[in-house]
């Protein structure tokens, strides 16, 4: 509130003085009396949109992003994780003829890729994700171990990933299973649970703390997406929660999670796109992430049609677990040869070191991958 302006007039009558500073504090009352009950009103009702809305109303605002996008740099940066050698052409002098080496048709960038909204998160930088349910010691680190614990292991795996590729800073995130499968029905017969508002605002709380985002991962079971997203609005409407689907748990046809790997179609995929992009254009927010898990061909169908849009980028994520031979050919099978826009890939801490493994793959094998995946998941 402007302080308001002292009177310099030294020839003003003492009635018309007092009748002045009476106004004012009428003035000063007033606005002490109603400007608690207004905020009070904006707060409350910022508090039932969510913790993002809240802050925004107490914290300062901060300097404008910019407006454009840099697409040159962009374009840069999609190349290189297309990762293809530097093709050559040499010229041998006594026969005068040229010898061009033969490169075969360039899947990456994939054609389907459109420019972002300013404000993306990827090419820029490389998500390190930890997967899991607080509820499960079972179904990931984040229900294995402590949460100080999953701290210090995904900054140290971060700290891997940095050294490995100092160009592109890493990012961490939470990767929280919302929606799981269920083996057996709920009394809707959906085999999925849905996880209480108090475990997802903990996986926020958590990715806060690593200075990250959030993924709801979402297992729909006997469900599908159009009822279990709205569920999730009001926060995927914050501005560091993104999404991930889960077409292993898609069942259809009353078959039970578990007993086939289930399926989601490019209609599927395109239903969880403009669902974000609705939230993202409704609340002037930076471009979601949509992470599509996947290591079958039939897990996602017809990916010709999947169109990434300016407010949400794709990644595809290859999420099969195994010897490393076994993982590598599976990320050639469903991500090279079936570009969408980003590439991604799980790794699992005890499943990957089953027999006959020995070993995880390490951040420099995975970087030789064509194309280099910009989102890594641990599990």
């Amino acid at each position: 509130m402007k302080k308001a302006p002292a009177d310099k007039s030294k020839k003003n009558p003492k009635g018309k003085s007092y009748a002045v500073m009476g106004a004012l504090v009428l003035v000063v009352v007033g606005v002490f009396v109603v400007l608690p009950e207004v905020f009070a009103g904006r707060y409350d009702r910022a508090e039932a949109q969510g913790t993002s809305t809240v802050k925004s109303l107490l914290m300062p605002k901060m300097p404008a992003a910019p407006v454009t996008l840099d697409t040159k740099e962009y374009d840069r940066l999609m190349l290189k994780l297309a990762n293809y050698p530097v093709s050559t052409a040499s010229t041998t002098a006594s026969t005068a003829t040229a010898s061009t080496t033969v490169v075969k048709v360039k899947p990456w960038p994939a054609n389907t890729t459109v420019y972002p909204k300013v404000g993306a998160i990827l090419p820029y930088k490389r998500v390190i994700a930890y997967y899991g349910n607080f509820y499960s010691t079972k179904m990931g680190v984040l229900g294995e171990y402590s949460r100080e614990v999953v701290k210090q292991k995904l900054l140290a795996e971060m700290k891997a990933w940095d050294a490995a590729d100092p160009t592109t800073p890493t990012i961490a995130a939470i990767d929280y299973i919302a929606v799981t499968a269920q083996g057996t029905p709920q009394s809707d017969g959906t085999y999925r649970l849905r996880m209480p508002g108090t475990e997802i605002q903990k996986a926020i709380d958590l990715a806060a703390e690593v200075h990250g985002i959030v993924i709801l991962d979402v297992q729909v079971g006997l469900s599908d997406l159009p009822r279990e997203l709205p569920r999730l609005e009001p926060y995927l409407k914050q501005a560091n929660v993104h999404l991930a689907i889960d077409p292993e748990f898609a069942m259809h046809n009353g078959v039970k999670p578990g007993r086939v790997i289930g399926t989601m179609s490019s209609s599927d995929v395109n239903y969880a796109a403009t669902f974000l992009q609705k939230l993202v254009i409704d609340n002037n927010l930076p471009p979601k992430i949509l992470v599509v898990h996947r290591f079958t061909e039939d897990m996602v169908t017809g990916y010709r049609n999947i169109k990434p849009l300016p407010e949400v980028q794709i990644v595809v994520d290859m999420d099969g677990w195994g010897f490393a031979a076994k993982k590598l050919n599976t990320y050639k099978q469903v991500i090279t040869t079936e570009p969408i826009q980003f590439a991604g890939f799980k790794l699992f801490y005890k499943n990957d070191l089953k027999p006959p493994s020995t070993r995880m793959l390490t951040p420099a094998e995975l970087l030789k991958l064509q194309p280099a995946p910009i989102f890594i998941q641990y599990q």
